[in-house]
């Protein structure tokens, strides 16, 4: 099984780093809350999410292919108020993604010091982590960057695969799992939003245009481009409905929940085996790590998309920008803040740049620029359907947020009135 997924990785392009940016352990965490809180009943929000991404990844790679500028640069040069909109989505972008490199370290952190029994605290080992992660970036090329990837992302498949083959729902558990989950109150809008928020991930669509141009990508590959995408999707699905399943046979079976990530991998061992717990805590080990990467270099990517469209790796600019992103990836493990939760809702707020980015590629293909190659009705229609979905989205998730923070002061505010008593 391995081999063939690092066959089918090795023929992935900028889908690698589409995958590294949307399957981390925000989207783990993600997944393996909804999959013990509601089974399957999510599913659909996840199928529905990965079919909108690979029309967005199709859409923006199209764009780069054949007028060979980037997202940033063609949104400033050709749609109304540019620089305005650029701006936006570069600010949307850079923070949403800041704010999920916090809980993602917190919880890698964590799976690390319960995997190895470290006694040190999470934060000495998170800031350990990030400076290895940050010096792999002194050295390194894109090409070794997809080739770090690729190996995270096929551990990280391959051990939720198992994962999932050895705590499969029984025949009761999968009926009871499988009514489809309607978001009603603030807890399951949150989890929508948390849902789309990591798998219809705004950096994936916005950073493709720079991978295609680095890759030499032209207009005579469109097909190659859009196979990319294809196989990125479904590989998103894939992994991110591997932990749904394991979340569900492990903890919707017996009436459990998540609060840590840790508690699905504890949960595994009287059900599947200490075998289990190896292959999950290896899977969620390579999924904090595998987002690292993308998630550190977006700011210095979307700025050289801005200038000139450049990948340049070894400037200045780009390490002191990567190593802003690593300092702020320790935040939330200084604080030491509830990583799930902080995760949960730092994946909400990137839905809220997602409508801005969906409708600046319509603006894109659509273009005088595209020539020949514009959209056509099918890929319209997907993009626009994805502009509906991404706007109800948005309202939901700040719905969930706004409550989600009032439940946090209404804690404190509890928590300081016990202790004053």
């Amino acid at each position: 099984m391995i081999k063939c997924i690092l066959h089918i990785l090795a023929g992935l392009g900028p889908g690698i780093f589409a995958v590294g940016y949307t399957v981390g352990t925000g989207s783990v965490t993600s997944m393996a809350k909804a999959g013990a809180e509601s089974g399957f009943g999510y599913l659909w929000v996840l199928a529905l999410s990965c079919i909108f991404s690979f029309a967005l990844m199709t859409a923006y790679g199209r764009y780069a292919a054949v007028t060979g500028e980037t997202s940033l640069h063609g949104i400033v040069r050709h749609l109304p108020c540019g620089r305005l909109v650029a701006a936006l989505v570069f600010v949307g972008v850079v923070t949403g993604q800041w704010a999920c490199l916090g809980g993602i370290m917190a919880l890698t952190s964590g799976a690390i010091k319960e995997a190895f029994g470290i006694s040190a605290g999470i934060l000495p080992i998170a800031a350990v982590v990030m400076a290895l992660m940050f010096a792999l970036t002194l050295f390194g090329r894109l090409s070794l960057f997809e080739k770090t990837l690729a190996v995270l992302v096929a551990l990280m498949a391959f051990a939720f695969a198992v994962s999932a083959v050895v705590v499969w729902p029984d025949a009761e558990t999968l009926r009871r799992a499988a009514t489809p989950a309607v978001p009603t109150d603030g807890a399951s809008l949150l989890m929508f939003a948390a849902f789309v928020g990591t798998t219809m991930a705004a950096p994936t669509f916005v950073t493709r245009p720079l991978l295609v141009r680095d890759k030499g990508w032209g207009a005579g590959d469109i097909a190659r481009e859009r196979t990319d995408a294809a196989v990125s999707a479904a590989v998103m699905f894939i992994v991110s409905a591997a932990v749904v399943a394991v979340a569900t046979g492990a903890l919707f079976a017996h009436g459990k929940t998540v609060d840590r990530v840790l508690d699905m991998a504890a949960t595994l061992e009287p059900v599947a085996g200490r075998h289990a717990v190896a292959f999950f805590m290896v899977g969620v080990l390579a999924a904090g790590l595998s987002s690292v990467f993308p998630i550190m270099m977006v700011a210095p990517l979307l700025i050289g998309d801005w200038r000139s469209g450049d990948v340049r790796t070894r400037t200045p600019l780009f390490r002191v920008l990567c190593l802003v992103a690593a300092l702020a990836g320790l935040v939330v493990p200084a604080l030491g803040a509830n990583p799930v939760a902080i995760t949960v809702a730092a994946q909400v707020s990137n839905v809220f740049v997602l409508p801005l980015t969906v409708a600046a590629v319509l603006w894109l293909v659509n273009g005088k620029a595209m020539g020949v190659h514009r959209a056509g009705p099918i890929l319209n229609i997907a993009l626009s359907a994805a502009f509906v979905f991404s706007i109800c989205v948005a309202v939901a998730g700040a719905k969930s947020l706004k409550g989600f923070f009032t439940a946090c002061e209404n804690a404190c505010h509890i928590q300081k009135v016990e202790i004053k008593v």
